[in-house]
């Protein structure tokens, strides 16, 4: 498995894409490409990874990823139905000069903190769910307007948060999309038991040394920090299943609770037992 280029062509008609997806996909797609993309998840939870950001999201989830930002499809592995409403669209789809107009100052602004990858919340996910909705019912002309709307609201709310703390773009070589597949791949088969340094760096066909340097480059973060969030939110999920914290803890790849529990509290800001009772109010 790789990082794949995803090709996207514009509706017929239009200078975007819109798509309404209802399926549970099976396919593993870590992908990038060089369009701004808006998700809307309808139904569904499942696994974020976007940059170098792994959680795991809920129903009702909006999100802006920018350009050449690689992500995983939200339908992978997602639980139950899963539903969602896309919009995918280039810098420049109203022409070269679209974002250096008075009027879309702000819009850039949001183009341009989308390629850390954002998630909105409260109000605003609320009224631009209901816009995103509405999009495919619509006409060509109505779809843009009502697209350019859906940009002043995400560009003026407060009520949203970055989940990457730098530029989440990344440009690899063919080689390293391969590794980072493997790694990837072998991480989310073995995340439960030890995972050996030394295996890991021997798919990756490097040293130790210079396995830990290649990843730290590649996904900003190290691998043991990687390994511990993968793990973490694995146990998010657990949680909200209605698994005890230690059931969590040891399905989720930890050896001791007080690790988990630190480990946890230093990921979510929350320690588990704080989130599995907030989750079960809902």
């Amino acid at each position: 498995m790789k990082i794949e280029y995803e090709k996207i062509v514009p509706d017929q008609g239009s200078s975007f894409k819109v798509l309404h997806w209802r399926s549970h996909q099976d396919r593993f797609f870590w992908h990038q490409h060089p369009e701004h993309e808006i998700v809307y998840i309808h139904k569904g939870s499942g696994k974020r990874h976007i940059g170098a950001h792994l959680s795991y999201f809920e129903e009702g989830e909006l999100m802006f990823i920018g350009p050449n930002v690689p992500h995983l499809n939200f339908g992978y592995g997602a639980d139950d139905a899963h539903e969602e409403i896309v919009v995918q669209l280039r810098d420049d789809f109203m022409g070269t000069e679209f974002l250096q107009k008075p009027e879309m100052q702000a819009v850039k602004q949001l183009f341009e903190r989308s390629k850390q990858g954002i998630k909105f919340f409260g109000e605003t996910r609320k009224q631009v769910a209901n816009m995103m909705l509405n999009l495919p019912q619509l006409s060509e002309f109505e779809r843009l307007v009502e697209l350019l709307m859906v940009f002043r609201k995400l560009a003026l709310t407060p009520d949203f948060e970055l989940l990457n703390t730098i530029d989440a773009r990344f440009e690899y070589s063919h080689r390293d999309e391969e590794r980072i597949g493997r790694i990837y791949a072998y991480v989310e088969a073995h995340y439960q038991q030890d995972i050996n340094l030394q295996h890991v760096a021997d798919l990756a066909n490097l040293t130790v040394p210079s396995f830990c340097r290649f990843f730290k480059k590649m996904m900003q973060m190290t691998f043991t920090d990687f390994v511990n969030e993968y793990r973490i939110n694995q146990a998010c999920k657990l949680l909200t299943q209605n698994q005890t914290v230690a059931e969590s803890c040891y399905a989720s790849g930890f050896n001791n609770e007080s690790h988990f529990t630190k480990t946890f509290k230093h990921i979510t800001g929350k320690n588990p037992r704080d989130y599995r009772a907030e989750v079960r109010r809902f």
